[in-house]
């Protein structure tokens, strides 16, 4: 076994072999992570999970003392840092991204070859905190995100008078959604809401989106010029279909 001296002892001795490989040990890694299950147990398992080889990414050392239970001496293992940092993220623990984020320090500072600290045990932990409420900030505005378009959700709702497609398009627009009047109805006929053949029946409501109330159909008569009457058709969206579709949309 190679000649080992302490480098750093902050929160994890670390340590460098006489050709130049930072190592922990195994044990002292485990006691740090404050891990319940049993060292030889999490020491098999963690190596598998990373797919440390051996002899190449840990060596095993046979420790003196013989275990509790009187059987075979107790293993160690001397890690090398890289796979330690591996083995501490799985932990999924404050403690483990601690110790994750102590090793990435290290490393930066002897990959850089300057004089750079290694943060101290409240450092690391005041850097977690820090991360932790620009999660929670990042969330609010998401939480605050999906009010807002809630509020516009349910006054659209509450709105009795139904409007045409192209008013819909532009109320979808002004909601950040990139979207026309033209591109709406090509939606629309794609989705199934509007009939898509040509003929008398071209952009009309389709049964299923009538039967949703999504729709309303106007009527009112024309007198031509040559006194003959003709029935003109406009859709119309109702309130109900106005927070269908803008939900729809945002949702995308």
């Amino acid at each position: 076994m190679e000649q080992l001296r302490m480098i750093e002892n902050e929160l994890v001795p670390v340590y460098m072999t006489s050709s130049g490989e930072k190592v922990v040990y195994g044990t002292e890694l485990h006691k740090v992570l404050e891990v319940k299950t049993l060292y030889k147990d999490w020491s098999e398992r963690r190596l598998a999970d990373v797919d440390a080889v051996g002899d190449e990414d840990y060596e095993v050392l046979l420790k003196n003392e013989r275990n509790s239970k009187g059987g075979r001496p107790a293993k160690e293992h001397i890690i090398k840092l890289d796979v330690a940092k591996e083995m501490s993220m799985l932990e999924h623990s404050a403690k483990g991204k601690q110790v994750r984020r102590y090793f990435i320090q290290i490393e930066k500072k002897y990959r850089s070859g300057g004089p750079a600290e290694i943060p101290t045990g409240k450092q690391l932990m005041a850097l977690a905190v820090l991360e932790a409420q620009k999660t929670i900030a990042e969330q609010n505005q998401a939480i605050e995100r999906m009010r807002q378009k809630e509020l516009f959700a349910d006054a659209v709702a509450a709105s009795s008078s139904s409007i045409l497609i192209g008013e819909l398009a532009k109320i979808i627009r002004q909601n950040g959604i990139d979207t026309g009047e033209k591109r709406l109805f090509q939606w629309m006929r794609q989705e199934g809401y509007l009939i898509r053949r040509n003929g008398t029946d071209y952009n009309m409501p389709t049964q299923r989106s009538m039967e949703m109330k999504l729709f309303e159909i106007r009527e009112r008569t024309v007198t031509n010029p040559d006194g003959s009457i003709r029935i003109t058709k406009t859709v119309l969206v109702t309130g109900k279909g106005q927070q269908y579709f803008i939900n729809r949309f945002m949702q995308k």
